[in-house]
């Protein structure tokens, strides 16, 4: 053998070693970023559980107001109309958006509740708050699992060498579902009206 052949064939074994050693890197980066996805996906389908209870509470208690709270026709309809865009969202942003104009929706209706204390005594309206409160609680849960399930994958996306290879392995980072502006600050109850 000579010098040239030697050298072409250490060549080859460092060419071929490296690719092994960028091949086992890259799909360990790729396996990783799918068992995170998979752990999006799933909160994500967490989320949608609670939310679709609560959806399906909602034309309960709106039933159970109607017939106290005849005046207050804007606010049911309001709730109404929040809870048909929830049925309608397709995507999590769209879905997110829609579950967020819901809540902003439920809690005006709890304040209009505020004014009939005959309906705050009624047992099918107990019963029903009860529940969607227990939902509520539930959706904080799940989005607050969600939210950092996101926050793992972003984190990942976007940490060295990972972010390298994200985008061209088609991952990108995923949107948090942030509680609204609107919703941060607790509702006015007015007794004087």
């Amino acid at each position: 053998m000579t010098k040239g052949t030697k050298t072409g064939i250490g060549c080859l074994i460092i060419i071929i070693v490296l690719a092994v050693i960028l091949f086992s890197v890259v799909k360990g980066i790729y396996n990783d970023l799918v068992t995170r996805d998979e752990q999006v996906n799933n909160s994500w389908a967490q989320v949608e559980n609670q939310l679709k209870r609560r959806y399906d509470l909602i034309p309960n208690l709106v039933e159970t107001v109607k017939g106290f709270a005849q005046q207050e026709r804007d606010v049911l309809i309001g709730v109404t109309e929040a809870r048909a865009s929830v049925g309608q969202a397709q995507s999590p942003a769209e879905q997110i958006e829609a579950n967020n104009a819901l809540s902003g929706a439920l809690s005006r209706l709890m304040v209009v509740v505020e004014r009939y204390p005959e309906l705050k005594s009624d047992q099918n309206f107990l019963k029903l708050q009860d529940e969607l409160a227990g939902t509520e609680n539930r959706i904080a849960v799940e989005r607050g699992r969600y939210n950092e399930s996101v926050q793992v994958l972003n984190q990942k996306i976007r940490s060295f060498p990972t972010v390298l290879f994200a985008g061209i392995l088609g991952f990108e980072q995923r949107e948090y579902f942030d509680t609204p502006a609107a919703e941060e600050a607790a509702p006015q109850v007015d007794f004087t009206r």
